[in-house]
């Protein structure tokens, strides 16, 4: 689950419902919020968590959960859509819940994307933005600051049937807004976005790669899993063999020996 201990690794979660709220359709933003764009590609879904932080100078400290109150915590989701789809949220920069004046620390996400059919066949990533106090002598940043994120996916063999199974990870590209503004490659100022858009735009990569290293050999007609020391051996360094090779299963159970074409 997403939201328990999100911050080990921006990540883990309990009770994805609890206190979570789906916000699309446009909408204006309020002078102490901004609004988060995320375009996904097909395929794909996002879960997103704002934390928040007692304000600068305050003594006291965010209030502790009550059932299904999360003060320090506002939670966002995006369902998967097998089509491109863009999300629009309102997210609060300030919030005084439970007598305590706190402000937007951080907005991460969690993103899935499936490549098969299986419920299992889900590839998650991390990423996220985080924020800070202003300072009246930096740049301004745009009305929409546009954000990208590069998705790719990585594949490898797991179980004594060799099922492909892929990672997903994402990472940040410079957009120019980034190139022209050293300030946003850092953490946001908070204050400066009031009233703003924040646009993040996930696109996947269409080539793939081996999740490790030594594992697979690439050919013209795509990649061929080493054999190792055996059919039975799980881990199947290359080394010195690059001529041998063991079958695998793709995720619907072909059997295939070439990845992704499956057979040459």
């Amino acid at each position: 689950m997403f939201y328990q201990d999100f911050f080990t690794g921006l990540a883990r979660a309990a009770a994805i419902g609890l206190g979570a709220f789906v916000a699309t359709g446009c909408s204006v933003a309020q002078q102490d919020s901004f609004t988060l764009v995320t375009e996904l590609p097909p395929g794909f879904s996002i879960k997103g968590e704002a934390s928040y932080v007692p304000r600068t100078g305050e003594s006291c400290k965010v209030p502790p959960r009550k059932g299904r109150s999360y003060p320090g915590l506002k939670f966002f989701e995006q369902k998967l859509n097998n089509d491109a789809q863009t999300a629009n949220f309102e997210v609060s920069l300030t919030s005084n819940e439970g007598g305590c004046p706190l402000v937007l620390d951080t907005f991460a996400y969690e993103v899935d994307a499936k490549y098969g059919a299986d419920f299992r066949n889900v590839g998650r990533a991390y990423t996220g933005i985080s924020f800070r106090d202003g300072n009246a002598a930096s740049p301004v940043p745009p009305s929409v600051l546009v954000l990208q994120k590069q998705c790719q996916w990585f594949f490898r063999t797991a179980g004594p049937d060799r099922y492909i199974v892929k990672l997903l990870k994402c990472k940040s590209v410079e957009t120019p807004d980034q190139a022209s503004d050293s300030d946003v490659k850092g953490p946001m100022q908070r204050a400066q976005f009031a009233g703003k858009t924040i646009k993040v735009i996930f696109d996947i990569s269409s080539e793939e790669s081996p999740a490790v290293g030594d594992n697979w050999v690439k050919f013209p007609a795509g990649w061929k899993r080493c054999m190792g020391d055996s059919l039975e051996d799980p881990y199947a360094f290359c080394g010195d063999n690059k001529t041998n090779f063991k079958p695998f299963k793709m995720p619907d159970g072909r059997d295939c020996t070439v990845y992704p074409a499956c057979t040459e």
